[in-house]
C-alpha cells in the first residue's frame, strides 16, 4: 500500500480586523465601505439616530413597530409586492429598533446589490405606513407580549431592568413597550416618530463584502442619494444611572422546577480603558463551558447547564470637550438551575466570587481566554454580516473606525493582574442586583439564608 506524504503546514498568515473606507453622500449619510474579496453575499447596515429615549411619553413601542412597518409597503409597493421583490433578489431585509438607535440590515448576493439597495431606499424614503399594515403590526406585536412574559429569561431581564434604573429612564421599561403603550400606537404615531428621526443626516450606511466591479459610489448616490431630509442636531443622550444595592427579587412562579437566575449591575462601556481587561477577567468567569462559575456549578455540582458572564454595552455617547464619551454596559451572570438547588448554587456562585477576590485569577486561565478570545476573531469575522455588524457598533457606540483592530492587541497585552481587578470590580459581591424567576414557596427562605442581600417577592 502507497501512502501519500504528509501535508505540510502553511506559514500562517498574519490577520487583522478588516479596516473600512469612510466618505458622504450629498445629502449628508455617512458611508463606511470595506471590500472583502470571495464574500458574495454583500452585507450593509444602517444606523440610524432614533434611540429609545426619543420616543414619546406613553408611547413606548412606536420605534419597534416602525421599524418593522419599513419594508411593509412604499410609494411604489404595496406590502406583498415589497417582499416579492426582495424574494426576487434573494435578499434578506430586517429592521430592529434598541436603546441607542435604529438599525436596518440588508444581506444580498452582490449582483443583486444595485436592485437591493434601491428597495432600501424606497423604504427609507417613502413607507407607506398604511393603517391597516400599523394595526397588523400593533396586534402581532400584542400577542407577543403574553409569550415573553411566561419566558423565564425574557421576564428575569425585564424584572432587571426595572430594578437597576429610576422609574423616569426608558431604560427601566420593556424596550419594545408594554400592552398598554403599544396599544395607542396608530399610523399617525409611526409617521410623526419617523419624520422626526429618519433622515440620512442622522445615518450611516456599512456597505461589506466582493465589491469587485460595483461602482459603489454611483450605486449609492442612485439610491441612498435620493433620501433627503433635514439636518438636526444629535440628540443630546440622557445619563445613565443606575442603583446596584445588593438584593435579591423573587419573580414568583408557582410550581416552577426551575429557577431562572439573572444578576447584574452597571459598568464601563467600550471607551473606559479597562474594557479589555474587563472582557478578559469576564470570560474567565463565565464566558465558556472551562470557566470558573461552570466548573463549579456544571462540572463540580450538576447544578446546571451552564451559567455565563457577559457584559452587554447598553448606550454610549458622543465625547465632547469636557466629559469626553459617556456609556454603561450591562455587567450579568445568567443561568438556570433546578429548584432544589437554588440556594445552594447561589451559595457556590457568590463563593466563586468571593474566592476569585481573595485569591485572583490564574496566569493559566488568562492565557486561556486570551487564546479563545483572540485565536477565534478570523472565525468570528468569516461572514461580510458579522463584519458589518460590527462596524455598525462602533458608529452606534461613537468609538473610531479601528477599535475592534487595536482591541485584540489590548486584549492579548492585558496581564493576570489587571483582569482580575477588572473582574473583581465589575462583579463585587455587595453589590449585584439578583433577579430569581421561581417558586417563592421554595426558594425564599433558603436565599434569604444566605445574606446577600435584602429579598423581596412579586408577582410572575
Amino acid at each position: 500500500m502507497q501512502f501519500h506524504p504528509q501535508p505540510a503546514p502553511g506559514v500562517a498568515r498574519p490577520w487583522a480586523f478588516p479596516a473600512p473606507e469612510r466618505g458622504s453622500l450629498p445629502n449628508g449619510l455617512t458611508v463606511l465601505r470595506c471590500h472583502r474579496p470571495g464574500q458574495q453575499v454583500v452585507a450593509v447596515e444602517i444606523v440610524l439616530d432614533a434611540p429609545l429615549d426619543a420616543e414619546p411619553e406613553g408611547l413606548d413601542g412606536v420605534a419597534t413597530i416602525m421599524a418593522r412597518a419599513l419594508s411593509e409597503g412604499t410609494d411604489k409597493h404595496t406590502a406583498e409586492e415589497f417582499a416579492a421583490e426582495l424574494e426576487r433578489c434573494g435578499a434578506t431585509l430586517d429592521a430592529h429598533a434598541d436603546h441607542p438607535g435604529l438599525r436596518v440590515s440588508l444581506e444580498v448576493p452582490a449582483s443583486r446589490l444595485a436592485k437591493a439597495l434601491g428597495l432600501v431606499a424606497e423604504a427609507l424614503r417613502a413607507p407607506a405606513f398604511a393603517e391597516s399594515e400599523i394595526e397588523r403590526l400593533v396586534r402581532n406585536r400584542l400577542d407577543e407580549i403574553p409569550h415573553e412574559q411566561a419566558n423565564p429569561a425574557r421576564r428575569a431581564a425585564k424584572q432587571l431592568s426595572k430594578e437597576l434604573f429610576p422609574a423616569a429612564s426608558r431604560m427601566s421599561r420593556p424596550r419594545q413597550g408594554t400592552e398598554e403603550t403599544v396599544e395607542r400606537i396608530d399610523a399617525g404615531a409611526v409617521r410623526a416618530f419617523f419624520e422626526a428621526h429618519v433622515r440620512p443626516s442622522a445615518a450611516t450606511a456599512v456597505v461589506v463584502g466582493d465589491l469587485t466591479g460595483i461602482d459603489l459610489e454611483a450605486l449609492l448616490a442612485e439610491t441612498l442619494g435620493d433620501w433627503s431630509g433635514d439636518t438636526v442636531e444629535p440628540r443630546p443622550a440622557p445619563p445613565i444611572t443606575a442603583d446596584d444595592t445588593g438584593r435579591v427579587v423573587i419573580v414568583d412562579r408557582p410550581g416552577a422546577v426551575q429557577t431562572q437566575l439573572l444578576i447584574g449591575r452597571i459598568g464601563p462601556d467600550r471607551h473606559d480603558s479597562v474594557w479589555p481587561a474587563q472582557v478578559l477577567g469576564t470570560y474567565c468567569l463565565g464566558g465558556t463551558l472551562t470557566s470558573r462559575l461552570d466548573r463549579v456549578l456544571r462540572e463540580e455540582k450538576g447544578y446546571t447547564y451552564g451559567v455565563r458572564a457577559f457584559a452587554q454595552v447598553l448606550r454610549s455617547s458622543a465625547a465632547d470637550s469636557v466629559t469626553g464619551a459617556t456609556g454603561a454596559a450591562m455587567l450579568a451572570i445568567s443561568g438556570s438551575v433546578d429548584t432544589e438547588s437554588t440556594g445552594p448554587a447561589l451559595e457556590d456562585l457568590w463563593t466563586v466570587l468571593r474566592t476569585l477576590a481573595a485569591e485572583g485569577l490564574t496566569d493559566e486561565e488568562r492565557e486561556t481566554a486570551v487564546q479563545n478570545l483572540v485565536g477565534v476573531a478570523p472565525l468570528k469575522f468569516e461572514t461580510a454580516a458579522s463584519v458589518a455588524g460590527t462596524l455598525a457598533d462602533q458608529v452606534e457606540q461613537h468609538l473610531p473606525d479601528d477599535f475592534q483592530a487595536h482591541l485584540y492587541a489590548r486584549l492579548a497585552a492585558a496581564g493576570t493582574v489587571e483582569a482580575t481587578a477588572a473582574v473583581v470590580s465589575a462583579f463585587p459581591g455587595d453589590r449585584l442586583v439578583t433577579i430569581l424567576v421561581g417558586d417563592a414557596s421554595r426558594i425564599e427562605e433558603p436565599v434569604r439564608a444566605l445574606g446577600i442581600g435584602e429579598v423581596s417577592v412579586v408577582a410572575g
